[in-house]
This record gives structure tokens, sequence and C-alpha cells, in this order.
């Protein structure tokens, strides 16, 4: 199978290459998977787990990537609640291959069905940023109707899941981002829109929630921003300025087979919308992940056509 690899760590995305793997193998409870569209994060050649296994061995080659749609393949001994056939999407583990390839290997827990009618290029951009903003708004921020959350990068791809799904639960959405961003993160619903550009992040006044995506100064200077007996929420870093009179939590994301089915329902009914940009074939994945070439919306990988392959 073809998949995109990464040998040398000191070597950046002039590292990555298309190359010829052997056919995953399915371990216990896990899932091949037969991608159709895969999403990845810009700074995963800096993780260390793109590098290593869990016990810190050299695990080079290693395909980056950890978001995926596409159809079951095969099943590993004792998998249940899938099917040979199916369609699901869901999060590959940090320190296995990953999604940028025609197969992977995918435990079943972090995979859910993926309804039908719904584009496999859409699908492939909610696992990582749903989840993120789903538990950092609810599980870890403890957002409620009728409060008022900031959400930076308002117009990203967590921000702008987080804003639709913040509006969604009733609560006043304060958003950021850099001016550029302005009328993308408006059209999304948020209430206020602060260009950190200016540097009036403080105009945006006190909030329950502030769900930071940035880090550094910005994660700093939001601290003071939380209303007493609110929650600063972090993807970036552990937090060095806490709330006054509240608390902080740095956390990352885990796979939820449940909240994803739930993210789907909304996706399949329209009450979600993932933002996705560029959308190239597997063979441009080192040229997405070049710095420099960022632009609006998720990029997505398509690696196989959705008219060949799909059983359901």
């Amino acid at each position: 199978m073809q998949a995109i690899t990464v040998r040398d760590r000191d070597a950046g995305t002039g590292g990555m290459s298309l190359t010829e793997l052997p056919y995953p193998h399915a371990a216990e409870n896990d899932v091949i998977v037969r991608v159709h569209a895969a999403g990845f994060t810009p700074g995963e050649l800096a993780w260390p787990a793109t590098w290593t296994d869990r016990a810190g061995r050299d695990r080079t080659p290693s395909v980056p990537g950890h978001e995926l749609s596409g159809v079951v393949a095969e099943l590993g001994y004792g998998t249940t609640g899938l099917t040979v056939g199916q369609r699901v999407f869901g999060l590959a583990d940090w320190a296995r291959d990953g999604t940028l390839a025609e197969y992977t290997a995918v435990e079943a827990r972090n995979l859910a069905p993926l309804p039908a009618g719904i584009d496999h290029t859409l699908a492939a951009a909610l696992p990582i940023s749903g989840l993120t903003a789903w538990q950092g708004l609810f599980d870890h921020g403890r957002l409620t109707t009728g409060q008022t959350v900031l959400i930076h990068g308002a117009a990203g791809g967590v921000g702008s899941i987080a804003v639709q799904l913040a509006r969604e639960a009733g609560a006043r959405v304060i958003g950021t981002g850099r001016s550029s961003a302005r009328e993308r993160a408006l059209a999304l619903g948020v209430d206020t829109f602060i260009d950190l550009e200016a540097g009036k992040l403080e105009e945006a006044g006190e909030a329950d929630v502030v769900f930071d995506v940035i880090g550094g100064d910005i994660l700093d200077r939001s601290a003071a921003l939380v209303r007493p007996g609110g929650t600063l929420v972090t993807i970036a870093a552990p937090p060095t300025t806490r709330p006054k009179d509240g608390r902080a939590v740095f956390f990352v994301v885990e796979p939820d087979r449940a909240r994803l089915t739930d993210l789907a329902a909304r996706l399949r009914d329209g009450r979600l919308k993932p933002l996705v940009g560029a959308v190239r074939p597997l063979a441009e994945a080192p040229a997405a992940f070049a710095p420099g070439t960022h632009a609006p919306g998720r990029t997505i990988i398509r690696v196989t056509d959705d008219r060949t392959g799909d059983l359901s």
C-alpha cells in the first residue's frame, strides 16, 4: 500500500515521502480501515509520539496523520461493534502509524459509525476538532446555557466547532482571532469579535469560560478575563498564570466513540459544519505540511476516491 512516511526528525517536511509499505496487521480489538480521507495537525512532526513508541523506542519510518474517514476492511481478533464494509470515522492512536495511508490499523473503540450521506472529506475534519471543542467547553469548562464563553481562534479548526457547539448550548460567544478572520467568525455566530492583531483582548470583558488554543501571551492575559468561579481551559500548554478566583485546565483530547456519534448526527442534520479548505491527494501531503501553506479551513487529504471501495 502507499503511505506518507517520515524517517528523519531533523529533516522536517523535507523528510516526508510517498512510500510503499506492507499492509498493516490487525491486532486484538483492532480494525483495518481503508482510508478515504485523512486529517493531520501541522505540528505533528514535533510530537515525540511521531518518532517513538510508548516505550521510547524508535518506530520510524512512521506514518503521520491521526484523523480518518473510511470503510472497515478487516476486523482483528475479538473486535466487536463494527462490521466489514461499514463506513467509520475517528482517531488513530498517537504512538502508532497514522492515517496518511491507504490502510491503517485503529483500535475499534476510537472509531464511530459514519452515517450515509456524509462526505468522507467532511468527516475527516471532525474527530480532533470536534472532540477537542466538546471536551474543552463541556467536560472541562462546564459551560451551561446563559453563560459567556470566550473562544480564541474562533475561525480555526477547533475554534469554529467550539463556536457552533457553544451557540447550540445557548451560551453567549465572544470570539477572537486575526482581523482577516472576523467575517468567518461572525458568520459562525459569535456575538462579539475581538481582533488580536489590534491588541485589544482586555476589551472582551469577563467570561465564565475562556477556551484557549493559542498559548503564550494570549493564554497568560486570558487568566484575568475569567469570572470568579469560572474556568480557563487550554490545549496549548499548562498555564503559568491562573485565574484569581477560578480554575485552570490543560488537557489533551481523548477518543470518545459516543461523542463522535453525537457529532456525526449534528453533521448529518446540518447543525455542525467543519471548515474545510483545501483538499489534496495523498502525494501532496508533504507540501500541505510545509510551513507557510496555512489557509482558511482544515486541509484534508483525499486518500481513496469516494467512488471506489465504499461498500456502504
